[in-house]
This record gives C-alpha cells, structure tokens and sequence, in this order.
C-alpha cells in the first residue's frame, strides 16, 4: 500500500514528478507553499508528491509518537541508526517510484526531495534504486546508512546529479555532519552541487533561487 500523500499538479498530465520527503514531526503539507515560489512558467508539466511519514514512537523526543521516517536515538553522529526504519522508509518511497512509473512518468524523470530527515531517506533511497532518477535534493540533511553505500550504491544513479543545501548555523543536523555525508559521496563520485545558507534548520529565498536554477538545468 502506498503512503497517503498531498499531490499538486502545476499543469494537466505532467511527464515529470518531484517526491518530496517532510521533516520529522511534520507531514505532507509542510512543503506545499513552496510549489508557487519554486516553478517557473517554462517547466514541464509536474507532479508533486508530498508523502505523510508514518506515525511511531520518537526515542529523541522523550517516545511520543508523531510522524517520523524512523526513530531517533540521539543526535550524537555515533548514536545508533534506525537501520530498520530507514530501510522500511526506503521501500517506502521504491512503492512511491513505482506509482508514478505506473502513472506514466518514466523513472528518469523522477526526482527525489527531502528535507531533513526526508532528505536523509531521499538519498538513502535515491543513489539505491536499481532505474536512473533525474535527481536528488537534498535539504538540511545527512547521509545514514553510509557504510554500507558503497556496497549497496546502484550503478544506475552513480551520475545522478545531487543538489545539496545546508545553513552554516544548523543546530540539528551540524554543518560538519553534512561536510562529511558530501565529501563521502564526492569520493565515490558523485555529482553534487554544494550550497551553504546563513540560516539555522531551514530553508530559505536564496536556496529556493538556487535550487531552481538546478531544477531549470535538469529539466531542459
């Protein structure tokens, strides 16, 4: 079964989709605002897809339950990983792929987004599925499962092109934490375009700037 989601359209039978992944604690709405301020006239027909995350228990914020990609331990960057959350999260959005593929937008055309922890399942997923995506962007974020990437890394993404932005003041996911996801994925060669922001956990104008300015080059 497919994760409930909010879906706009910017124009009728959209020939590409953007699966956009919220941050923990939110759901699918978080990110709709910024449908009008990102598109541009010129651009293909779209589908967004904004997925609800599952509800569970949360360890961070003392097991209260909300909406999550998976559990938390703690925000030390040797605290334990959710590897069987991350992973249930990661079929989660291969179940996503495979509708829109149904819907008649070929995998190439498909970009996967995420802020966050969305960001953190959109690369997860995104440099593991086994069919060529148009991208990855990923917002505030960290790379999990990363020792076993190299492994698990699919050959058919190694050239996908990866936006990254991140604020030089986060105090959730620390600018270092991501540092080192990008310089991981550049050793193993991946195409990513690097962007820092002076903002806290967040996304702001000049990131949407430039995150469209990516998406026009993809798109043409």
């Amino acid at each position: 079964m497919t994760l409930p989601a909010v879906e706009h359209e910017t124009a009728p039978q959209p020939t590409c989709s953007i699966i956009w992944l919220h941050g923990l604690g939110a759901d699918g709405n978080d990110f709709v605002p910024i449908v009008p301020e990102l598109v541009v006239a010129e651009w293909p027909a779209l589908r967004f897809v904004f997925p609800h995350a599952p509800v569970r228990p949360v360890t961070i914020n003392n097991g209260m339950s909300m909406r999550a990609w998976y559990d938390i331990a703690a925000f030390d960057l040797n605290a334990r990983q959710d590897e069987a959350g991350m992973r249930a999260s990661i079929r989660e959005v291969e179940t996503l792929i495979a509708r829109e593929v149904a819907r008649g937008v070929p995998s190439e055309r498909i970009f996967l987004a995420g802020f966050s922890q969305g960001g953190a399942i959109a690369l997860a997923a995104g440099l593991r599925h086994a069919e060529k995506l148009a991208g990855i962007i990923a917002l505030s974020t960290y790379l999990p499962l990363h020792a076993s990437l190299a492994a698990e890394r699919s050959a058919a993404n190694a050239a996908t092109p990866i936006f990254w932005g991140h604020g030089t003041a986060d105090p959730v996911v620390i600018l270092l934490r991501a540092i080192e996801s990008r310089d991981l994925l550049k050793s193993l060669d991946y195409a990513l375009q690097w962007h820092t922001y002076p903002m806290l956990h967040a996304v702001c104008a000049e990131e949407l700037d430039d995150l469209r300015h990516w998406l026009s080059q993809q798109l043409a």
